[in-house]
């Protein structure tokens, strides 16, 4: 009977025991925008956010030993909501860029692309540079890391500044604008679901800006940012990481290493 009851005992130690990190296991909120598909965007299904960053965030969190909460925010509110502590991580299409660097850290990079040009099929000119559509209006998304260069250029008439992708998607599709600069593989997939059928991606065109997309947290989140950047790492290594890019249609030779 002794003997029976120390192993119970045992048994209720290890389940003890096993039972700890579950019970220890911390929950990261993380901020992703409802537009930006693939990276991130509302599934009406589920009626949650998904897309690769939100891929990437849920497989480091795996990795690291924390649970995910993805909190739907518009793009331009990210870093405010991060440094006022309503997130704690940042996972979107968010470039690494000296002035974010300045109030937030990043993560190694995720990918790597530039923006891309858009105009109606209909306008068949192979553009490749800003001085190709002087003087004419042009589109771009607020907070994005393309509208300061589109405005410094002198090239345009005027830049349009909007809420979100798919909005400067639609003027252009309707005509209201010439033409629109954002995120290259964003307006590639939205192109191939067909959401806009007026719509061409330039191929001729050459990006201005270039810049890797990265995981943000506050700056004095260094723990965080550690776990972060190790598993970020095991996913390169493992060949996770190319999985959830190909699983969205995004080629991972573009992956930095």
């Amino acid at each position: 009977m002794k003997r029976l009851m120390r192993a119970a005992g045992a048994a209720l130690v290890l389940l003890a025991g096993s039972a700890l990190p579950a019970l220890a296991q911390s929950t990261v909120r993380v901020g992703s925008t409802p537009t930006g598909i693939p990276f991130t965007f509302l599934d009406t299904k589920t009626n949650t956010i998904q897309g690769v960053m939100v891929d990437v965030i849920t497989a480091i969190g795996k990795e690291a030993g924390f649970a995910v909460q993805v909190e739907p925010l518009q793009f331009s509110t990210l870093i405010a909501a991060l440094t006022a502590k309503k997130i704690d991580v940042i996972s979107a299409a968010m470039f690494i860029t000296p002035p974010r660097q300045e109030v937030i850290a990043f993560s190694a990079p995720v990918y790597t692309y530039g923006e891309g040009l858009i105009v109606q099929k209909s306008d068949t000119k192979a553009y490749t540079a800003f001085a190709d559509l002087k003087g004419e209006t042009v589109g771009a998304q607020v907070g994005t890391a393309f509208v300061e260069p589109l405005k410094k250029s002198g090239q345009f008439t005027d830049v349009k500044v909007y809420d979100t992708s798919s909005d400067l998607m639609r003027d252009v599709n309707s005509g209201r604008v010439k033409a629109a600069f954002a995120d290259s593989p964003i307006l590639a997939y939205n192109i191939k679901l067909g959401n806009f059928p007026n719509l061409r991606l330039v191929e001729s065109y050459k990006p201005v800006v270039i810049g890797s997309v990265g995981i943000g947290v506050r700056k004095d989140d260094t723990a965080l940012l550690a776990k972060i950047d190790a598993g970020l790492a095991k996913l390169k290594e493992s060949g996770e990481l190319a999985r959830i890019l190909e699983k969205w249609g995004l080629q991972p030779s573009a992956n930095p290493s």
